[in-house]
């Protein structure tokens, strides 16, 4: 596409603005960015006070990858969310901050948040524009002020450039920080590519272990009838392999971190998480909100056996997976080999896209 080829260098910005601000008989234009809807994905409520242009993706995107956002100029936001990695931190379990400060959750990938709702792992975040703004003034990462960056941006020629293409003017505020990198992060997308997609499209098909998978993540949790079921799709299921809800999944019987009850100071919401998409789960491991799982193995085994019947506000749609079977013992009672072929489907969900896409990478490389 024409867009993905001028994303590639920051230098097409010098050249279409190179004579400052339209002036105030000349009217200014932008160029829109309709969202490439993945095949079997719904129509996303896309912000109606920020409609997508080409010009103001490109400016969220240099902010996005330039590190003048924090305090001493070391981070960016693609530090704790590399392409690479699906847009998770590395691999890592944490993030450090700029001062070698520490987090207690796992940094979230960013695919499909068109489609998103509520943002963080614990819903704090309304808007995509606010959670973009909230990790440069966070203590334990960027830890800088919004209000030095709109001072450092200002001393930047690309800024006074870029911000001028896309709004009309070259005045740098938060608000306009905010809504460029809300852009660009709704433009990022997993969907599509990915042999779940192609075999969809008719294109590819499952082996028959992936096939399996399909069936057990389909399927109620049946841990004495058969066929058996892993009851995955009540919270993962449609072409965003998300319900996009906050529930407590019964990890921890005691809770070290309140997640959602956190921010509302509701008992009834302790211990509840956002639900994951599962597209990408190849690029993001480790798992959960704190990064407890290293692989999708483990992911599967805590679901098979280990979910915690006494977790505090354990969601309703969890009771398949603590209920009791012929053994004595409580879960799924999956085999080794049907949690293995639900692996294999899952990974089935990798969209090389997002890794290879010139439109997500660094302007600056």
């Amino acid at each position: 596409m024409i867009f993905f080829k001028r994303l590639i260098s920051v230098t097409w910005l010098f050249i279409a603005y190179s004579c400052g601000d339209p002036g105030p008989n000349k009217p200014h234009l932008t160029t829109p960015y309709i969202l490439p809807i993945p095949p079997g994905f719904p129509q996303p409520a896309l912000p109606s006070d920020n409609e997508l242009t080409e010009e103001s993706i490109i400016l969220g995107r240099l902010l996005f990858y330039d590190p003048i956002l924090s305090l001493d100029s070391s981070q960016s936001c693609s530090s704790c969310h590399n392409p690479s990695f699906g847009f998770t931190d590395n691999g890592n379990k944490y993030s450090t901050g700029v001062d070698g400060s520490v987090s207690f959750r796992n940094s979230m990938p960013l695919h499909d948040l068109a489609w998103g709702k509520q943002f963080a792992w614990d819903g704090g975040m309304p808007s995509l524009r606010e959670q973009a703004l909230e990790p440069i003034q966070n203590p334990t990462e960027m830890k800088e002020s919004v209000v030095n960056v709109v001072e450092k941006l200002k001393r930047q020629p690309l800024y006074e450039q870029a911000f001028n293409a896309a709004y009309g003017d070259s005045e740098i505020n938060p608000d306009k920080i905010g809504l460029a990198l809300e852009q660009f992060m709704l433009i990022i997308l997993s969907g599509g590519s990915s042999k779940f997609d192609n075999v969809n499209a008719g294109i590819e098909s499952f082996t028959a272990e992936e096939q399996l998978g399909v069936q057990l993540f389909n399927a109620e949790a049946n841990p004495d009838g058969s066929p058996k079921g892993a009851d995955c799709f009540h919270c993962h299921g449609g072409a965003l392999f998300t319900n996009n809800t906050i529930v407590n999944n019964g990890l921890d019987s005691i809770l070290t971190d309140l997640g959602k009850g956190g921010i509302t100071n509701l008992e009834v919401d302790n211990g509840k998480f956002k639900v994951p998409s599962l597209r990408n789960l190849a690029y993001t491991p480790p798992y959960m909100h704190d990064g407890r799982f290293q692989t999708l193995e483990e992911v599967l085994e805590f679901y098979n056996s280990n979910v915690l019947s006494n977790s505090p506000n354990l969601a309703p749609g969890m009771t398949g997976f603590v209920q009791s079977h012929s053994s004595g013992e409580q879960g799924l009672n999956l085999s080794l080999s049907e949690r293995q072929a639900i692996v294999a489907f899952l990974n089935t969900l990798t969209d090389t896209r997002i890794e290879t896409d010139t439109l997500y990478q660094n302007p600056f490389k």
